[in-house]
């Protein structure tokens, strides 16, 4: 990799000519000193997301009262579905918010494992996160283990196993579903080669999209895709335990059926009939009353992203991520951290993991003491997590050199290594 100047100056430099540096004043910066580099696992709250939570309260609900369901809160998760869907080449009509992460991939699995009757494989990796495959599991269950799950190993904890995942393939295979960039490593499948040969064996694929989603450009369309879910509190900003979303390709929709059927899914539901029978398309796939206020707080976040452009997002993160890793040879490899991410920038993500044998005391000691924010997964991965929306180079300089002292003076010792109850 090219040399670079380790120095504060040349990193607030490349923020002089970063072209989406003003992202960054539409953000709440409550703490101005604190680095904050867990973009990926929850973003930061956009200042028109405050304006709009006020409003939410005070008018909406304060005055507005019952009245604000015929004033646009019955269509929110269209209508934010069909604004996430411009960041995934989607169709408007193939994205709805609904329920959580884990919901909605619950309710895909046990639709697509209906429809592909007498096929009895699920194909993961164990890269996968791993909420995906006790929803999995849990489906399998279910359905009187009438299923094999079926893990296939990474060859090194970083990279995902591509080609024994599409080797493994058969007309047994009712379903591959797989977290697009992996959680721990930033590891980023080849999204249209994974669907196609799935399709050639006849099974259907279900992506992941969570750490994706906001930060690279998907392309469900082009790459043919079947099926995806994903969260909306990380690159899409939309707020802790804010709703997920689903996609399901068009002419999928009618085939499958939502195993959790509810009222906001029945045809009309205000006839209040007492026998289901599905909404058309999509809406089918919504079961209970939406959380309005943590729904329409979404809508901010996903509208900067659609402002700032994914393509220049990505190629903002791109940079950032190549000098982040620059540094980390330069300046951390010597001191025995590894890098546990892909090198090749179209096989990586928007977040950056670095090893350390005490990774877990050099994370508390970047938390308590030097005022930097990432998180840490186990066993030795100190992720660092690139939201280009407002994350500065210098950001990531001071985080590095944060890290070098950290290890060199060996300040981690004051800390054990127990974890605390969220990482």
């Amino acid at each position: 990799m090219t040399s670079i100047p380790i120095t504060a100056d040349y990193a607030k430099e490349l923020d002089t000519q970063d072209s989406l540096a003003a992202f960054r004043e539409r953000f709440v910066f409550a703490e101005p000193e604190l680095i904050y580099m867990d973009g990926n696992s929850l973003g930061r709250l956009p200042k028109d997301t405050a304006t709009l939570a006020n409003n939410l309260i005070s008018h909406q609900w304060g005055t507005r009262l019952i009245r604000s369901w015929n004033e646009g809160w019955i269509n929110t998760p269209e209508r934010i579905g069909g604004k996430i869907a411009r960041l995934l080449g989607a169709e408007p009509d193939e994205v709805i918010v609904a329920d959580s992460t884990s919901i909605n991939l619950f309710k895909l699995v046990l639709a697509a494992l209906r429809l592909q009757q007498g096929r009895k494989r699920i194909l993961t990796d164990n890269l996968n996160f791993p909420s995906d495959l006790y929803i999995l599991q849990g489906a399998i269950n279910l359905l009187d283990k009438g299923h094999q799950l079926e893990i296939i190993d990474s060859p090194d904890g970083i990279y995902g196993p591509a080609d024994e995942l599409q080797a493994s393939i058969d007309e047994q295979t009712a379903l591959v579903t797989l977290s697009h960039t992996v959680f721990k490593s930033g590891y980023l499948y080849d999204m249209p080669a994974m669907t196609a040969a799935a399709h050639n064996a006849g099974a259907l694929v279900l992506w992941d999209l969570s750490h994706s989603v906001g930060s690279i450009p998907v392309d469900l369309h082009a790459a043919q895709a079947d099926l995806a879910i994903g969260c909306t509190y990380k690159y899409l900003n939309g707020g802790p335990g804010s709703p997920a979303f689903l996609y399901v390709r068009r002419d999928l929709q009618e085939k499958l059926f939502n195993p959790i059927s509810g009222w906001m899914g029945q045809k009309d539901a205000f006839a209040f009939g007492l026998t289901y029978s599905p909404a058309p398309g999509l809406l089918h796939f919504l079961t209970g009353t939406p959380p309005m206020i943590s729904l329409s707080l979404i809508e901010p976040g996903v509208e900067l992203l659609l402002e700032a452009g994914l393509d220049n997002l990505r190629a903002k993160s791109i940079r950032q991520s190549e000098y982040l890793i620059a540094l980390w040879e330069a300046v951390l490899q010597p001191l025995d951290v590894s890098l546990n991410s892909p090198r090749q920038t179209e096989r990586r993500g928007s977040h950056v993991s670095l090893g350390h044998a005490e990774g877990m005391r050099i994370d508390l000691t970047l938390i308590n003491d030097m005022k930097v924010l990432p998180d840490f997964r186990a066993p030795d991965n100190i992720r660092l997590g690139i939201a280009p929306l407002y994350t500065s180079f210098h950001d990531i300089y001071e985080t590095v050199m944060s890290l070098q002292k950290i290890i060199s003076e060996r300040l981690y010792e004051k800390y054990t290594d127990e974890a605390p109850s969220v990482t």
